[in-house]
Parts: C-alpha cells; structure tokens; sequence
C-alpha cells in the first residue's frame, strides 16, 4: 500500500483547540476536493467520529505507546493527505519518560509538526514559545503555526511579527469566536452521533479558518498542503486475530467505543462482523461471540435495563458462547449500576459486578495487561480511562495488570463461565 503524505497538528498543552482546528482544516480540504484523512494520537475513541463526519473517511488511532512503529506505519499509510491530531502537550506522553507522546508519532512517521497555539492571552511572548518547542527536539520538526483565538488583525499582526524571525511560518489564524466552542463531558466531547448541528458546525468552523480574522491573511491552502510531507514505505505489522468467525458487536450511543482497527483486522482475516443495538432493543444476532465496548451506559441505563430482548438474548447467548465487554460494556454484564442521580438500573446480572456513578472515582492510565482466562488470552497493551465506582466485584479475575511504569496493580475484570469484561480496553498485542 502507498504510504501516503501527511502532517502532524500538535499544541503545547491540552484545550489549545487542536481538534476545532482540525476539524476546520479536514472540512476545508475535503470541500476544496482535496483527498484528506483524519487520524488521532493516542487513546480516543470521541474525536475520530467527529474527524470521519468532517471528511467522509474512516479515522483511525495511532497510539505511539501501545503499538509497534510497523502497526503505526501500517494504519497511517492510505490514499490522500494524512491529517493527524495529537492528544494532550506535543511532548506528553505516559510516566516515567512522556512514552507515546505524539512527538514518537511524528518521528516514528517522519511527519512535521504544525504547532497550534492558544493565543488569546498573548503577544510577542508566542515567539519564545514556539522557538522552545521547535529547539526542544532535533527528531520532530516544527514546520509551522496555526494561531488560534486571535482577536483582531491588531492582535494577529504583533503575533505574526514576532514569529517571523524564527522562520517557522503561519499558515493560519483562528479567530475568536465563541460559536467555535465544542460541548464536552468527562471523558471528553458530546459524542459526534449526539449532535444535531454537527454538519454545519464544520462547515462553520471551515469558513472561520478560511477567512481568519478580518483584516488580516486569509488562509494559504497551498502553503498548508505544502508542508506534507511522504511518510516511509508502509510496513506490514501482525493483526489482532477474531476470537471467532461471526461475531456480534454492539453498536449505538451507549456502544460506542470500538477501535476501527480492531473490527478491521478482524475482517482482514474472514471474521463477519454483526451490529446491533442494545438501545433499540435489536436482541442479539446469532454470532460465535458477542462483543460489548465501551461507551456511555450510564447515560442510558434506563432504557439498557428496559430492553427485553436485548437482555434475554444475550443471556441466552451467554448460556452457550462467549461474552465479553469492555467497560461500559462490562458495566452492562453486572448486576446492577447506579447513575449519577443516585438511582440503580438493573442490568443483564451474568457477572457479580455492581457499579456507581452517583459518587465519581477517577481511573486514568495506560495498562499492560496478563489475560488469566477469558475470551482474549495473552498479553495485551490497552488503557483504562473511566469515571464509574465499584462498589461489588465477585468472581474470578481476568487480567493480571501494570501501569505504564511497571507497577504492579490489583488484578482487573471479572469472568464467570463464558462470560468475561474489565475496564481496561484493549488496543493491540503487547
């Protein structure tokens, strides 16, 4: 497969408005009829649905500290431009040492960095900012700048001067403009799927950076497209192998987060993927395995608990084959879970779980991971990134689990015949 150009959009921290910004540029290109793609560093399954809205193509995850430089090669190569979105500062990454951080993409796919920097509070000061990052590393090459939040020609013209004489070029300014602002929950944005007003968001958020601000450069689409650059001839990297052949997934707003990777490989191999939707009651379809992920469940615990014959199915099915679910999937196979009103929803009972929202509990963090039976045997690299409370868990363990630095945590998850789940979500073979 050809490897494909690309470019990397990165910040020196979180909330510099990475993915307005980057939303705006996939939207802007695709309409001018140029070829683009989306990708997303890092853990996030929120993100790339809204990068597949603002384009029309499939975005996958490119996760420097969970996959291997041939799987990351292997997933960022395709036809057309490759617009990938960092996650968090350009040089954050896990403890001890910021491993995974979006700057081991950029090196690991030889792409350049546009930095994207929040300059609403700041002038002249842009400068020392950018010449940090762009001196910081000599493997990560900062090519340009895209100023965001910009209030005024005045204002993007002390920025623009104080930037050109580093010789790092603006290729774009974001103005400010609060109808550009993107309602978010804990873990992150309202869901794509969630928003009514998502299309002509985009349309909106491309028309902001194509006129930038008044009286100032609008913006250089060829000088953009300019900086990609070609990525290293694709590698073929080893694929995640279908616990079964037919397997049902599920798949609606509270069964939302599955790595398109991972339905990939398993379709590379023969594996017939089966949709339903637990929300709308769909009971299970006849499948050889049945795969819950995560998502938002708490959000829709009413009607998961009203759902007849989602539930009876799946306990049917669980008589018989494996289940598994990640998470909110997980949360699902428990006996019981209480949102954040305080109010307990009974669920499908096959694991001897219970959780709670009614008093949050934070779990951040990559997670290297032991299977100690289950559907998902070996050794995994995933993460955990939940804000539910465990208030019962009985019945064997599931995996034997490290966080990102080595250390030793409780075991995670629950099995119970053919069924098995835990909080951690899987990203690829370790």
């Amino acid at each position: 497969m050809r490897s494909g150009t690309g470019v990397i959009l990165a910040a020196p921290s979180s909330g510099a408005g990475k993915t307005t910004v980057t939303l705006a540029l996939l939207r802007l290109l695709s309409r001018a009829g140029v070829a683009v793609r989306g990708a997303k560093s890092g853990p996030d399954y929120i993100d790339p649905r809204f990068h597949e809205a603002a384009c029309g193509q499939v975005c996958v995850n490119l996760d420097a500290w969970a996959m291997s430089p041939a799987r990351l090669s292997s997933l960022a190569a395709g036809e057309g431009r490759l617009i990938v979105e960092g996650a968090m500062g350009l040089f954050d990454g896990a403890p001890p040492d910021g491993r995974g951080a979006v700057a081991d993409v950029a090196k690991a796919l030889r792409l350049p960095v546009v930095l994207v920097v929040d300059a609403g509070r700041m002038a002249q000061s842009v400068a020392p900012l950018v010449a940090g990052f762009a001196g910081f590393d000599a493997g990560v090459r900062v090519a340009g700048v895209i100023l965001n939040n910009v209030g005024s020609a005045r204002h993007a013209g002390m920025l623009r001067r104080a930037l050109a004489p580093l010789g790092v070029p603006v290729v774009g300014v974001m103005p400010r403009r609060a109808d550009l602002a993107m309602p978010s929950r804990h873990l992150g944005l309202v869901q794509a799927g969630e928003r009514a007003d998502l299309d002509a968001f985009l349309d909106l958020a491309a028309d902001a950076l194509a006129e930038g601000v008044p009286g100032d450069q609008p913006f250089d689409t060829e000088a953009f497209l300019a900086l990609t650059e070609e990525m290293p001839p694709a590698q073929s990297a080893r694929r995640i192998d279908p616990p079964a052949q037919r397997i049902a997934v599920a798949q609606d707003q509270a069964f939302a987060f599955a790595y398109p990777h991972l339905l990939a490989d398993w379709r590379a191999v023969g594996a017939e993927i089966l949709p339903f939707s637990p929300l709308e009651d769909d009971p299970v379809p006849q499948a050889d395995f049945v795969y819950l992920p995560g998502g938002y469940p708490e959000l829709h615990a009413g009607r998961i608990s009203a759902a007849a014959k989602f539930i009876y199915s799946l306990k049917a099915h669980a008589r018989m084959g494996p289940v598994y679910g990640e998470c909110g999937g997980y949360m699902v196979l428990g006996e019981g879970l209480v949102d954040a009103e305080g109010n307990r929803h009974e669920m499908a009972g096959l694991l001897g779980l219970e959780t709670s929202f009614f008093m949050r509990q934070l779990h951040l963090g990559y997670r290297q991971l032991q299977a100690l039976g289950g559907p998902m045997q070996g050794t995994w690299a995933g993460h955990e990134f939940h804000y539910a409370r465990t208030m019962k868990a009985e019945g064997d363990p599931l995996f034997a689990a490290w966080d990102a630095e080595g250390t030793r945590l409780d075991d995670m998850g629950l099995r119970r015949g053919h069924v098995a789940g835990s909080f951690a979500h899987l990203i690829d073979r370790a």
